[in-house]
């Protein structure tokens, strides 16, 4: 089994993930990787949009979901994911059932009985039919039927009906996305080896813990279809197995500076981020631990801090730069390029 280092695996990675861009629309990159993370939408519009063609605009990823090319829904678990409709109804296919079972004492603790819960589906899906929704217009729909949507219930139907891929995250109004009925489509049975390939391809190296964590598939599921992906390669890297595709012998050599939006792939897409992250800087991308995911700094694949750019009437000011690990005089200078240079405000 060939070892890599940690350096050689971060750029192998970085490569895999786009983020020195590519020559893709964002519709392919995100059919490349499956689905992104979307918790915050702001930020897996620009996640997409720096790792397609040069010049993609946010306009250009929410024309993609204003056309229906992409989605947001709740593929895996109880988290947003961007996707397309295709990966969208596969990954349900496998993780759905699962994902429902796990939610079942929530349903319980919020006193969404069935009777609640085929009520509410039935005036959702009717009201879609005539058009798309927004969230504050589901939650008045079944508020007036007299259906409680406060302390969670009201996002708590959505998100089972989602998962029901009945419903999902569709085209834009204004800074927010409409919820809209999900077309029925049978997909493949035998597609999750392929899906597994992609997974990998846009990720590795990683591991099995990773996979297993991203998919939220159990390993006896799993396991057969990393087996069935024909151009698997195992490696170690620092100690630990993990799976690239095709030939890992080649270093992309040094990376420079990277800007990422919070909640990004690069951070969450890994059960273990310390190939990436030490425990300081991941605090700083997570403060106070609620789950919260901020911007981060890069060199060379590290999080080096985090980075924003506060908006103040509509309008972005000055990035604000927070390190926790030093830089020298060039690496400060290439930050501040970046900063300077960031086209997705």
């Amino acid at each position: 089994m060939q070892q890599l280092t940690g350096a050689h695996a971060r750029r192998a990675r970085r490569q895999a993930q786009l983020l020195d861009g590519s020559d893709l629309t964002p519709v392919e990159v995100v059919d490349r990787a499956v689905a992104l993370q979307g918790q915050d939408l702001r930020a897996v519009v620009r996640a997409i949009a720096i790792r397609s063609a040069p010049g993609t605009t946010v306009a250009d990823v929410i024309a993609a979901f204003d056309a229906g090319l992409l989605v947001r829904s709740w593929p895996m678990r109880g988290t947003l994911f961007a996707t397309t409709p295709e990966h969208l109804a596969l990954l349900l296919a496998h993780t759905g059932d699962r994902t429902q079972r796990s939610m079942v004492r929530r349903r319980t603790d919020l006193g969404l009985t069935d009777d609640v819960i085929e009520r509410a589906r039935g005036l959702l899906l009717e009201a879609l039919a005539e058009h798309p929704l927004g969230r504050a217009e589901v939650m008045a729909l079944w508020q007036d039927a007299g259906i409680d949507t406060s302390a969670g219930r009201g996002y708590h139907l959505i998100v089972h009906f989602a998962i029901e891929g009945l419903v999902h995250w569709g085209p834009f109004a204004g800074e927010d996305q409409l919820l809209v009925a999900t077309a029925a489509q049978a997909p493949p049975a035998d597609a999750l080896p392929e899906v597994i390939r992609s997974v990998i391809l846009s990720r590795a190296p990683m591991s099995e813990a990773d996979l297993a964590w991203w998919t939220k598939l159990p390993l006896g599921v799993l396991r057969p279809a990393i087996a069935a992906v024909p151009d698997l390669v195992r490696v170690e890297v620092e100690g630990k197995e993990m799976f690239v595709i095709g030939d890992p012998t080649e270093d992309p050599g040094p990376a420079g500076i990277d800007l990422l939006p919070g909640f990004d792939e690069w951070i969450l897409g890994y059960a273990d981020r310390s190939l990436v992250s030490d425990d300081a800087a991941f605090r700083s991308l997570t403060p106070g631990g609620n789950g919260i995911f901020r911007p981060a700094v890069l060199l060379d694949g590290v999080v080096m801090g985090t980075w924003r750019v506060p908006i103040a009437r509509g309008k972005p000011g000055k990035p604000v730069l927070e390190l926790v690990r030093d830089l020298d005089s060039r690496g400060s200078r290439a930050v501040a390029d970046a900063l300077e240079a960031w086209p997705h405000p």
